[in-house]
Parts: C-alpha cells; sequence; structure tokens
C-alpha cells in the first residue's frame, strides 16, 4: 500500500498507510476513563455516509465512496477492540446478504497481521458484539456464536416480551438499559460492569446520536473521500434531535490520501472530545 502525507499536527511523510491505526496509541493523552468509546465514518464531500442507489429504497455505503483503503483502517481500528456496538439493522442486512462483512476483524488474508497483533497481546480473536435495538427485530447470527463472541441486545423496557424470549433463545443476552429509547449512558454503564475497555461503534448515525447524546463517544476517525454524490434522502453522520448542548471535538490528526480512488484522493482525520467535555462512566 502507498503511503500518505501527514498534515497535522506536523505535516510531513510520506507515512504508510498499514499500520496508521494499529501501531497507533488508541486512547488521546491524559483519558483516564473506564471505558474508550470510538466510532469511524466514510463520508464523501458533500456529508453523505449512505445513500440508495437508483431504482432502490435502502441505503448503503455508496460505492462512490467505500474503497479498500479506507476499509484496512477500518479493520485497524476493530483490531483494538473488545467490544463492537452495532445496530438491529445491520444485523438483518448480514442474515440477507447485503451487510459488508460478518463484523471485523475480518477472516481475510489481507488482515492477518491484525488477527496476529491481537493474538500478540493476548486479546480474543474477535471482539464481542453489542446490538442497539428498541424493537428487538433481527435474527441473532449464530455464526458470531460459534466463534466463541459474547452477543448482547441493549434494548429499551419497551420491548416486546416475545422478542426478548427470542433474542435469548437464539443465545443472545438481553438487556434493558432505558424507558422508550436506549440510554447510550446507561448502556455504557453496564459494559464497564462486564469488563470491557474499548468499545467500537460500527453502526449509523442513529446509534452515533445516542452515544453523543449522553456524552459517550470520545473520539472520531472520519474519513472524506473528494467526490460529491448527492442523493436523498440526505443521511449525514448524525440522525436524531439536536443535541442538547454541543459535543465539542479538536482535530488531534490529518493525513491526505493522494492515491485513492484513481488520484481523487481522501483524507484520514481524527478528533477527540474536547478535555472539558470528556465522559465517564460510573458505575
Amino acid at each position: 500500500m502507498t503511503s500518505l502525507l501527514r498534515f497535522y499536527p506536523t505535516p510531513g511523510g510520506p507515512v504508510a498507510l498499514k499500520g496508521l491505526y494499529l501501531d497507533a496509541p488508541l486512547e488521546p493523552r491524559g483519558f483516564a476513563g473506564p471505558l474508550f468509546v470510538y466510532s469511524d465514518f466514510v463520508v464523501s464531500l458533500d456529508g453523505r455516509i449512505a445513500a440508495a442507489p437508483p431504482g432502490e429504497r435502502r441505503q448503503r455505503v455508496p460505492a462512490a465512496t467505500a474503497n479498500p483503503r479506507d476499509w484496512r483502517l477500518y479493520q485497524e481500528l476493530a483490531g483494538h477492540a473488545d467490544l463492537l456496538i452495532t445496530s438491529g439493522r445491520y444485523l438483518r442486512d448480514l442474515e440477507a446478504g447485503r451487510a459488508q462483512d460478518v463484523l471485523p476483524v475480518s477472516r481475510d488474508q489481507a488482515f492477518a497481521d491484525i488477527r496476529r497483533w491481537r493474538q500478540e497481546r493476548g486479546m480474543a480473536p474477535q471482539p464481542d458484539v453489542a446490538v442497539v435495538s428498541g424493537s428487538l427485530d433481527f435474527p441473532v447470527p449464530q455464526s458470531l456464536l460459534r466463534q466463541g463472541r459474547r452477543v448482547m441486545a441493549f434494548t429499551a423496557e419497551s420491548a416486546p416480551a416475545e422478542r426478548v424470549k427470542d433474542r435469548e433463545r437464539e443465545g443472545a443476552r438481553v438487556i434493558k438499559v432505558g424507558e422508550g429509547n436506549v440510554d447510550g449512558g446507561l448502556l455504557c454503564g453496564r459494559l464497564v460492569e462486564a469488563g470491557y475497555r474499548r468499545a467500537y461503534s460500527v453502526t449509523g448515525a442513529r446509534v452515533l446520536h445516542t452515544l453523543l447524546a449522553a456524552g459517550r463517544l470520545d473520539t472520531l476517525f472520519l474519513t472524506t473521500v473528494h467526490r460529491l454524490i448527492a442523493g436523498e434522502p440526505f443521511t449525514s453522520l448524525l440522525q436524531g434531535e439536536m443535541l442538547p448542548s454541543p459535543a465539542g471535538f479538536q482535530l488531534s490528526s490529518l493525513y491526505y490520501d493522494a492515491a485513492a480512488l484513481d488520484g481523487v484522493g481522501q483524507t484520514f482525520a481524527r478528533y477527540d472530545r474536547v478535555p472539558e467535555m470528556s465522559s465517564s462512566v460510573s458505575v
């Protein structure tokens, strides 16, 4: 894989793409919380993380922004995690064969170094999985359980009782955190109680809103593909009511990937929550 140019904090280069996130410290300097929560998105210049192809209604990561170089870094971030946060919709897509992967870390040979990195540090071969779903309308993939991964479903008190029983019969542990909706703070508190220290949110804009509304997102990794794509409806990083107060994040690093997408290029940015607004989870 060709190299990147470092723009920030100190301009320079070249820097290797492979290992960019895997070999770097994950938590920002001074982070002292019991649970580090981070997420990652790829977005177009016009701010879209998802779009429906012509003639379809279901949105997905657009072919115009998805690319193997961003996918490599997505997998590296998964390499650090002891738990992945996903959604019921992703598991429905997985069941229907529409998902990109069974949830990282991928078993492809290209990512063998990430799996080896985890093994050398005494980590489980694959991260456990937390599913955020108010309706519990999804199947529990048996492939996850066969990999030895723990699957937890976080839902609200209003979740249908029959679906609670169904998900438990399929092998998930169902945990209620919130009344009408899943509460991000209670969710993270329960993860701390279960012993998790690094949670990687690999799902969409609504779960990101759940985490931010509770002040429970510490770092955002953002790939910006240098393409304008349009599409309706407009789906951005965040979906939900306006946050009670703005979530402040500061730029921590920025790299330019000139080789991506036939020379169109993309940037890889990392944003850390400003110290005075950093999350802390109490149990």
